[in-house]
């Protein structure tokens, strides 16, 4: 009776781990990801300018300051979709996982992930710190060098490491032929955008969560598909 029960939890361990590793779920964290992303990052793009100088510095924080503390709320969620995502991916290649392109797949990604969330934490310190002293905090020229800070990691360090992100899990997917070629080539030219001309454009950044949305909503796609071809197939052995 006792190996039994044993034998019963073990199976249900199974099914709780199976489902923790299906496309469905990959799908759906990087969905959120990339709505949460575009959402945030468009907000700050729009309420913070890029390049103002003498007292126009500041108006942002006046103005603005409730559009950009909405958009640095979302980036902590943002952020732990794209954690989900980039784990249920990895635990979906199994055992057909390459450890040296893992490694930069994995790496690249917490990287691009810890600057996004150091350069709001540099926005909403520059909030903070404008509502308690203003005039001090204009004086001192701290908001220019704040805000160019935010974009500093963004643009040149954060979405370079995206950049790298895509290349080695395009290089991963070319190896193991888990996505179809056009995805990979697709990936790969993004990818080379990313890393060389960034600073043509800051909306750049927006093809990042972009891929990543399209490439969630083919792997859901597929994976419906695919549930529904078992069910019809199931059901037809039962006839």
């Amino acid at each position: 009776m006792a190996d039994l029960d044993e034998r019963t939890k073990d199976q249900r361990i199974e099914r709780r781990r199976k489902a923790l590793q299906t496309p469905r779920a990959a799908a759906i964290a990087g969905i959120l990801f990339s709505l949460l992303f575009m959402v945030s990052m468009g907000m700050m793009r729009v309420a913070i300018p890029e390049e103002i100088g003498g007292s126009g510095e500041t108006a942002w924080l006046q103005n603005n300051s409730a559009t950009v503390s909405f958009a640095l709320t979302l980036v902590p969620f943002a952020g732990i979709a794209f954690l989900w995502f980039m784990g249920v991916v990895r635990a979906h290649l199994g055992d057909l996982e390459d450890q040296l392109f893992a490694t930069v797949f994995f790496g690249s990604g917490l990287l691009f992930l810890g600057m996004i969330f150091t350069s709001a934490a540099v926005a909403g310190g520059a909030l903070s710190a404008y509502a308690l002293a203003p005039s001090a905090l204009e004086a001192s020229g701290l908001i220019t060098f704040g805000r160019a800070v935010i974009y500093t990691i963004t643009n040149v360090y954060a979405i370079r490491m995206a950049g790298v992100f895509m290349l080695s899990l395009g290089t991963i997917w070319a190896r193991t032929g888990t996505m179809p070629r056009a995805f990979v080539f697709v990936t790969y030219i993004l990818a080379v955008l990313l890393l060389l001309v960034i600073n043509l454009s800051l909306w750049v950044i927006m093809i990042f969560p972009l891929w990543v949305l399209a490439i969630s909503i083919y792997i859901l796609v597929v994976s419906m598909r695919d549930k529904a071809d078992g069910a019809d197939g199931a059901a037809g052995a039962a006839k």
